[in-house]
């Protein structure tokens, strides 16, 4: 795994390549998939590595990636911006993404 990218596409590109195929939504207590029709509690994944990507001109597209490996070894991805936009996700959940706002 490259220790930077260039872009969030590009990220997402290279490492559905190297198998973090499975597209992840973020749910209060975890993560799904909508394609497996599956979820996996804060407590059945694991965040390997994560990558910031910050807008040129607008804060607003400042996002994160997330690489995910859940324990029944379904690798992907998810992406979410790192704004305070509010939602709620359990604190489980937030001391498994580490989600600070700070470098």
């Amino acid at each position: 795994m490259e220790n930077s990218y260039s872009s969030l596409s590009v990220a997402i590109e290279d490492l559905q390549d190297k198998g973090y195929s499975e597209d992840f939504n973020l749910v209060e207590e975890g993560i799904k998939s909508k394609s497996l029709k599956r979820e996996w509690k804060a407590g059945e994944l694991d965040v390997v590595k994560f990558y910031r990507f910050e807008g040129m001109t607008d804060p607003g597209d400042n996002s994160i990636l997330y690489v995910i490996e859940t324990h029944d070894n379904t690798k992907g991805l998810l992406v979410d911006n790192y704004s305070a936009k509010g939602d709620y996700i359990s604190p489980e959940m937030v001391k498994k993404l580490n989600i600070t706002h700070e470098e």
